[in-house]
């Protein structure tokens, strides 16, 4: 049962409680024997006075406090006796006495602990021969009831804190709820210290032994007998006695925890050398018996005293939180390796999977110089992991094969073929040098076999490893250090292959599981990022992009990726603004990350974003490096078909009609590799038909749709919006235009309905079919201007603004202005290219 004070006049009680109180009121001389028990603060004296107020109320003579003898009580009169948990063993039998005689209406509070001999027979008549109340804390609906008698309310968010808080303790309730009245009604973030004081009295009257088990189960985790034991120096009997009097005094829960407000209590008001004392010697004793301290010394860096606890302990800590929390991890290696235990070399790989590359590469060449030849291998697989986020593959690739180790060797494959230099890459299919097969070894053996099958192999075969390699390191690839995962790896070669679904869901699944921990967690949202981008549904490429872009500064690589990321959805959006925003940014990304086969993406995406803005001229050196690359690695279509892709639109927008026949011809002389390459292959081909006057609107809607299926949403529908503007047969000029409305609208493998609001781009219409001032008001209007804004700008008035809009939604035949401003967006986009409508001339004949 429930209950405790409010303001010290009104019981906040269970159905059953209450019930008692009424029935006493209504007939004060009914008989009644009655035990109340709970821990200390559930509201027992509470409930006791207030038993004691209805009978005086009555008339009824009260008497407090036990009797030596049975003999001496009125029977006329109530006695009311409280804490008898402490009373001697006559005075207890008395009481039993007075119950047997079933002549005296006798109340009797007690706490559970201690149980004498003589107080446990007592409880048992009153149970057998009365009635017992038992206490028990508030719930959520008794703690938010207690609010509002209190006039604090019953707003859920106040509630949930004190509830908390408190554990409902109605004690604890009472204390807290005195300390927010002068809070002004929010909701603190703590506990005021006044309110904190207030357990003083509580924790003074306690014995050593049971402070000390508070300010151990302070320290935050469960705590079975076999450790209090050691720690206490007591027998398992007498660790029961102790936490049974705690539970008593209202300070241990039920499940053997302390409720927020009571750990802050004990942590803060317990002599600092006791409490450093009780937890350094938890630590030890944890150590000892094998079990986790973690937990235990987080409560000491809480405490601000973790630099006095022992460098074993500190290891072992960090160890345990190396998967989770690297960055606590590596302070934990730091104050360990400061107490005289040689971790640096793990304090560099916690650095280093935490994200702090500087940190990793500066304790790590240390370590290269003076550590011994063991940690010198570790060192410089910590370094080549670091070196390869910065774009530095030549020298990691160096550093993997002097560590040597199976996963090291099979590093150095990967980073060599993703310079570039197959000639030089480590035999990762050979022997391991050393160690046993542990599914990092397994997984970065399989990491370098699928990059080398993505160059020489069918993609499939290559995709399949990869995904393969991931799935090894789900388990346990929170603390595995890489160079790059082999879900990014995987994703990378879906995107080149056009297997969006399955370079989502390897995603999907690394992100979940961690793997690489927070150096590699940035890398996988960049890439489902830039799967969505590439869908055309640049909403959520954004936010997946903002997610990314804050706290600590991005590695080269990971820079590389959401530059090209925020002007490719720029483009697709027509944010001229944007793009020559972020244009001088991405340009420094560049020259900050070397060219090689995992950046070819966004190297295609800046080139396209170049040419938009006129200065393609200044990507030239890195596109040549990327064809160098891709020509050591023999050209292989896998890595090569999007990079022509992205070239073709360049010289589209560029208007050179030749550079595009260039990389049409490269796109169709790999369409036999994947079915992405004859698609690509299909869609350039009909693309520079198109821009020849040529429509075939049977052959581009067949690539167009192709496009689509192969995950190129927005180009998909582009294509079929270009060949619309283009032909002069009105019947395939609609139903090309329908296309790429079906396509912008509806992302592959999607059901239902097109949804205008999903798209983010599409298709242009003829920009002949539009007015100069049209095209005006169009542009302003896709800025964000107001009618009213773009009446001053053009000098008209709003209302011409509203009659030039309605005139192009009925031209371009949009249901509504969303619908009008995805179609101007796109025709936006090209108007620095090839907007005049004019054909190309004819390809020569060779």
């Amino acid at each position: 049962m429930i209950m405790s004070s409010v303001a010290g006049s009104r019981l906040v009680l269970d159905p059953g409680p209450r019930a008692l109180l009424d029935a006493v009121g209504r007939d004060p001389d009914a008989p009644l024997t009655l035990g109340v028990t709970g821990p200390g603060g559930h509201g027992r004296s509470a409930y006791l006075r207030e038993l004691g107020r209805i009978y005086r109320e009555a008339g009824t003579t009260v008497l407090e406090g036990a009797p030596v003898a049975a003999e001496t009580v009125d029977p006329a009169a109530v006695l009311l006796v409280d804490d008898a948990h402490l009373l001697d063993d006559a005075r207890l039998r008395a009481l039993h006495a007075l119950v047997a005689a079933r002549r005296h209406r006798l109340i009797v509070g007690y706490r559970p602990w201690p149980r004498p001999a003589a107080l446990v027979e007592l409880a048992d008549a009153l149970r057998r021969d009365g009635q017992l109340v038992l206490l028990t804390p508030f719930a959520r609906e008794q703690t938010a009831a207690y609010l509002a008698a209190a006039d604090l309310g019953r707003r859920s968010d106040l509630v949930d804190f004190v509830h908390t808080q408190t554990g409902g303790v109605p004690r604890d309730v009472e204390r807290l709820v005195r300390g927010l009245r002068g809070h002004g009604g929010g909701v603190p973030a703590e506990p005021s210290r006044q309110v904190v004081l207030e357990f003083a009295p509580d924790l003074e009257e306690l014995t050593p032994d049971v402070r000390r088990l508070l300010l151990a189960v302070a320290a935050g985790v469960p705590l079975p007998v076999d450790l209090l034991g050691p720690l206490l120096g007591r027998t398992p009997e007498e660790v029961d006695g102790l936490v049974a009097a705690t539970r008593a005094a209202g300070l241990l829960g039920a499940d053997g925890r302390l409720a927020p407000i009571v750990r802050r209590a004990v942590a803060a008001l317990s002599p600092a050398t006791d409490r450093t004392a009780v937890w350094r010697r938890l630590t030890e004793v944890q150590l000892a018996r094998g079990g986790p301290v973690l937990p235990l010394v987080r409560s000491l860096l809480a405490a601000g005293v973790a630099a006095d606890c022992p460098a074993p302990t500190l290891a072992a800590a960090a160890e345990e939180a190396l998967a989770g929390e690297p960055a606590l991890a590596a302070e934990l290696f730091a104050a360990a390796a400061a107490a005289g235990r040689p971790v640096a070399v793990r304090q560099a790989a916690a650095a280093a999977l935490a994200g702090d590359l500087d940190a990793a590469l500066r304790l790590a060449d240390r370590l290269l110089d003076t550590a011994m030849p063991a940690e010198r291998a570790e060192a410089a697989t910590v370094a080549a992991t670091a070196l390869a986020h910065r774009g530095q593959l030549g020298r990691s690739v160096e550093l993997y094969r002097w560590s040597g180790g199976a996963s090291a060797t099979a590093f150095a494959a990967v980073g060599a073929l993703a310079a570039g230099h197959p000639d030089d890459r480590s035999d990762a299919a050979g022997p391991a040098p050393d160690g046993p097969p542990t599914l990092h070894a397994s997984a970065a053996r399989l990491m370098a076999d699928g990059i080398a099958a993505s160059v020489g192999g069918p993609p499939t075969a290559a995709l399949s490893t990869l995904v393969q390699a991931a799935a090894l390191l789900e388990p346990a690839g929170r603390a595995v250090l890489l160079p790059d995962s082999p879900a990014a790896l995987a994703a990378l070669t879906a995107l080149h292959c056009g297997e969006l679904e399955i370079g989502e869901r390897v995603l999907d699944r690394a992100v979940a599981a961690g793997t690489g921990g927070p150096l590699l967690a940035r890398r996988h949202r960049l890439l489902q990022a830039w799967i969505a981008m590439v869908r055309g549904r640049t909403v959520l490429a954004a936010d997946r992009l903002a997610s990314v872009t804050g706290g600590r500064p991005l590695e080269s690589r990971d820079l590389l990726f959401a530059t090209a990321l925020e002007l490719g959805i720029a483009r697709r959006n027509s944010d001229l603004g944007a793009l020559q925003r972020g244009w001088g940014h991405a340009l420094e990304a560049l020259v900050r990350h070397p060219v090689d086969l995992f950046t070819l993406l966004p190297l295609g995406e800046l080139a396209i974003a170049g040419a938009r803005l006129g200065d393609l001229a200044r990507l030239a050196p890195y596109l040549r490096e990327a064809r160098l690359l891709l020509a050591r690695l023999g050209d292989p279509p896998l890595w090569s078909a999007p990079l022509h892709w992205s070239g073709l639109h360049a010289a589209i927008l560029t208007e050179e009609p030749a550079a595009a026949d260039d990389h049409v011809a490269a796109l169709l002389a790999a369409a036999g590799h994947s079915r992405y390459a004859a698609v690509v292959a299909a869609a350039a081909a009909s693309w520079v038909e198109v821009l020849r006057g040529v429509v075939d609107p049977v052959r581009v809607e067949a690539a167009a749709r192709g496009l689509h299926d192969a995950g190129l949403c927005w180009d998909g529908a582009r294509l079929a919006g270009q060949a619309a503007i283009r032909t002069s047969d009105r019947r395939a000029m609609t139903a090309l235009l329908d296309c790429a409305r079906m396509l912008q609208g509806r992302p592959a493998g999607a059901k239902g309905a097109p949804r205008v609001e999903d798209a983010e781009a599409i298709a242009s219409p003829a920009p002949h079919r539009l007015s100069d001032r049209e095209r005006e008001v169009g542009e302003l209007v896709v800025a964000g201007l107001t009618y009213r804004e773009i009446g001053d700008r053009l000098f008209i008035s709003a209302k011409t603004v509203e009659h030039h809009v309605a005139r192009m939604r009925a031209r371009l035949n949009c249901a509504n202005r969303a619908e009008l401003l995805a179609l101007l967006r796109t025709l936006l986009a090209d108007r620095s290219g090839d907007a005049s409508g004019r054909p190309w001339p004819e390809r020569p004949t060779p």
